[in-house]
């Protein structure tokens, strides 16, 4: 096992899962699933820079005023995004490589401002804007909404009322075992 899987299971254990349960939205976090999401995370992050210093700015300067505000403000909204995602992964990889416990990343977690955010400007203007832009904010919309969803996940799965819940399905073998075992 990795350290990754250890810290992750001493958590899930001092958070009253029942022994032998799996905690499966931790083992996501160290799948090769992640590892994609972080360097399409990443990679995107390095597109869009690369695209708002160069090309962008050229870009923006012939716009005309209305559509060229609206490219200002998506271009800010787009970075702030992808420095939300990118501080997330980062953090849930310093757990992955053991340079954080699950409790050090709990506890960095509120630095981490994970706010959905839709399109800066109404469709018709958004059109205006050029396609690079268009394309990064899309694409940037669907990484966040996908981080978002991981990160739900992990705050429900280290949740005490969602542990001590259970599972509905465990509750339903039990009734049946019970049921049965008389």
């Amino acid at each position: 096992m990795n350290r990754q899987f250890d810290g992750w299971n001493r958590l899930s254990g001092a958070a009253g899962l029942p022994p032998g349960a799996i905690p499966f939205i931790h083992r996501l976090t160290a799948s090769p699933a992640f590892r994609d999401l972080f360097r399409e995370g990443m990679a995107l992050v390095e597109e869009a820079a690369a695209y708002l210093d160069g090309p962008g700015r050229a870009e923006s300067r012939a716009l005309p005023r209305t559509a060229a505000l609206a490219y200002a403000t998506e271009s800010m909204r787009l970075t702030t995004r992808l420095m939300q995602v990118a501080s997330w992964l980062l953090l849930q990889r310093a757990v992955n490589e053991g340079e954080l416990t699950p409790n050090q990343a709990l506890t960095e977690r509120h630095r981490v401002k994970l706010a959905r955010q839709d399109l800066a400007c109404a469709a018709e203007t958004f059109e205006q804007l050029p396609a690079t832009l268009r394309t990064l904010s899309l694409r940037s919309l669907r990484i966040q909404e996908r981080v978002i969803h991981l990160d739900q996940s992990l705050v429900c799965a280290r949740t005490p009322a969602v542990l001590a819940r259970g599972s509905a399905v465990a509750a339903q073998v039990e009734r049946l075992r019970a049921a049965f075992s008389n």
